[in-house]
Order: C-alpha cells, then structure tokens, then sequence
C-alpha cells in the first residue's frame, strides 16, 4: 500500500476500509495480491449487479474491441448506441408503455441527477428543489445541495442553494425518528404551498429516492411515494426518481418503482446501467420535457461510452424473461431470512431493505466499525452507510452463488454476533 499512501489523494476512502491491494475478481470474489480471496457484499456500491468480469459482457466487449468497434463517440451515432438503446427499448420501456427518451450524459449518476435539475428548472421556470431527509445525489454542487448528509456537504466551500429538504416517507417508521416522517409530511408541504403567505414558493421538482441506499437504506412506503406524486401534480412540479443504486434489478425487478403505482417525469441512472462496471450514466425523460433542451445545451465529454453500450446491452438481456429476477426475489428471501434471525437475537437492531439491499441499523458508528472489519479480516467485503455510519449495508451481486450468499451471510452474522456480545 505504500506507493498508494505515497502519492494518492488523502480523499480515498474505501481503501482505509479495505486496506489492500486487489488484483484478481470473478462474480462476487476478488482476490487480493497475495491470493487471498473475500466474497463481495459491496459490488462496486452497486455497480456490480452482474457481477465482477461477467463472462456474457466480457466475451461482446473483447468481441467488440477486437473488430476495431468505436470506443468513443461523444454523442454521435454508432451502432453499439443504437444496439443498447432498441435493446433498452425492448425489454424496459416498451413493456411499462414509458414513452421517455433517452439522454446520454457522462459518465456518473452525480451527472444524470445535474442534468435532471437543470432541465426541470428550465421547464418550469423555478428555481427550488424539494429533495428529502438522508437522501444521497452525489458530490458536483447540483447533486450535492441535493444530498442531505452534513459530512459531504461540508466539502463543497460554497453555499448549497436552492433546494429544500423534507422529511422522507418511511415505509416502517424508524426507531427514534422525530423527522414527522410519513404521509402528515406531505400534507404540510401541501398547507405550506396553498397558503400564499407562508413565504413558500412552488418547487420546480422533487427528488426522490425509492430507497435510500446510502442514507441508510430506508424504503419509501409506496403510499406516501404516490401523495408525493400528486402533490408535484398539484403544484406542476416534476417528479424526478433517482435509482441510480437501487435500480437495473436490484429489487426484484427492473426499477425500484416498479409497482408502486407512480410515473416519474425523469428517472435517473447509473451504476449497473453499465453492467460490465464500466462507466455510463443516462436520464429517461418525457418527451414533453425532453423537447426543451436545445441542441448542445448539456454535453459531455464521455457521453458515448460504447464499451458501457456493449456490455450494457448484454446486462438487458437478462430481462428478456423473467429468470434473474425470480432468483433476485429467492436470494432476497434468503438475506432477509437470515438478517432477521439476528434482529431477534439482539432485539436492539434494525432491519430495512428490499430485494436485494438490505441494511442493519446496529446502533453506532464504533459497533458498526468493528463489524466491517472482522468482516473484512475473515474475507467479507461489506460497508457501512447511513447517519454516521451506523448501518451495515449488504447489497451483493445478483448474480452471486447460493454458496458464496450463504458463506457471507454466516461470516456477517458471527462478525455482529461476536461485537454485540462482547459489548
């Protein structure tokens, strides 16, 4: 780690985690330098849902990069772009009648969340944006007034403006929440924008995530999530989901809303969009709203990442039938089934989740520390999220065998065992 230590940036934070050096990975492994190998209940935070060197991405990428196909492209046409984008057409949007379009933007979901705000401000004429309590949209300044958690805001050096934060709409409440979180939360916004005294103007959207992965993995109940809905109606405000890490199959099926009786003007995504772990962020935006973007208005340099469209296209065709996601929604049972034997063995922690993202509310940052570690010195790769880092974060690959699910599942359940009793 040396060389590491000497010349990267202070700013590195899951090598601290993870204090080695990686070299080999296949599915949910990786295998450090010196062979030894730890099952992996990261996945990149969620880029991974394929897992690592995904032998079907890896073979039409080597494929592709050996018939000198086009890596970059800007935001001109090529013919793995357009591959990905009927294959997207296909199997996501078709099916669910979603007449959005497509806008590329590169490469990170902190950019599809920048490009969402701008058009929803451009298309309404406001300026506020109502995002909610332990929501995480990334770290350029748009994203960052976005996100709740004080400790990344405090980097930014400037003021966060124009942008509200409410209470997020639990679907179970929270152990010692007094937010007011739950649907009273949307009635005082409501009260607040019906009384033109109030000093409150109108929002031009809000940002929502159905689960809030980093923020401590909290579900939004689909109730509040569709008054939410119809109070941005009211107000003709966008409605804009972020399902940059609970989406592409995370929870059972394709989106995270999936299901939940919504209809988002603009879904923004990233992570697993990529499906080989290269980089690629797109938004999927109403026509209605997309056709306010002149032509060049938002670029970026790596908008045409064609290796991310390659593998991205072969990560769709595991939506072709409906196989990953009943082994999702089987693996899911088995997590929570064995996550929940703990919870009543310490009665003190805290269950969320859904599909596969499950988080374990264990109390404090320094029980939460020393999971993660015994986790990781007896080969498990896991983290940590939420308010201070209190929560313990399993979101493996989909892909992951029922060996190496089982494997981790016991080696997390001894590690909090072993720190919850010794306290």
């Amino acid at each position: 780690m040396q060389t590491f230590e000497r010349r990267e940036s202070d700013v590195r934070g899951y090598s601290r985690t993870y204090p080695v050096v990686f070299d080999k990975a296949l599915n949910a492994r990786q295998t450090d330098e010196n062979g030894k190998e730890y099952i992996d209940f990261f996945a990149g935070a969620g880029v991974l849902n394929f897992g690592h060197n995904n032998e079907r991405m890896q073979k039409a990428v080597v494929d592709y990069i050996q018939s000198n196909g086009v890596t970059h492209s800007l935001d001109m046409a090529t013919v793995a772009k357009r591959a990905f984008i009927e294959k997207f057409e296909e199997v996501v949007l078709k099916p669910r009648n979603m007449p959005h379009k497509m806008q590329f933007m590169g490469p990170t979901g902190t950019n599809s969340v920048e490009a969402a705000l701008k058009i929803a401000r451009r298309v309404t004429g406001r300026q506020q944006i109502v995002s909610f309590s332990h929501g995480f949209h990334g770290m350029t300044l748009g994203s960052l007034a976005c996100t709740a958690n004080a400790y990344f805001r405090g980097a930014a050096g400037v003021p966060l403006q124009h942008v509200t934060h409410q209470a997020f709409g639990c679907e179970t409440p929270c152990k010692g929440c007094t937010l007011g979180c739950g649907e009273e939360s949307i009635e005082r916004m409501r009260a607040l924008y019906a009384d033109t005294s109030s000093g409150v103007a109108p929002p031009a959207a809000f940002l929502i995530e159905t689960i809030q992965a980093e923020g401590g993995v909290k579900v939004a109940s689909a109730k509040w999530l569709q008054a939410l809905q119809q109070l941005a109606h009211e107000l003709g405000a966008l409605l804009i989901v972020d399902d940059i890490q609970v989406g592409c199959g995370r929870t059972g099926s394709y989106f995270s809303f999936d299901e939940l009786g919504i209809d988002p003007d603009i879904v923004c995504l990233a992570k697993g969009i990529g499906g080989w772990g290269t980089p690629m962020a797109l938004n999927l935006v109403k026509p209605e709203i997309d056709k306010h973007w002149a032509p060049g208005e938002h670029t970026g340099t790596f908008r045409g990442q064609n290796l991310s469209f390659v593998a991205g296209r072969e990560a769709l065709t595991y939506f072709e039938n409906d196989e990953l996601m009943t082994e999702v929604k089987r693996k899911a049972k088995v997590m929570h089934a064995a996550m929940q034997s703990v919870v009543h063995r310490h009665p003190q922690l805290e269950l969320t989740g859904k599909g596969m993202i499950l988080g374990l509310n264990v109390g404090s940052t320094e029980t939460s520390k020393a999971i993660v570690n015994q986790c990781f010195e007896n080969g498990l790769m896991i983290a940590s999220c939420g308010t201070g880092g209190r929560v313990i974060k399993l979101i493996p690959p989909l892909t992951i065998p029922d060996s190496d699910l089982e494997e981790g599942l016991n080696t997390l359940i001894k590690a909090v065992n072993r720190v919850m009793e010794a306290a």
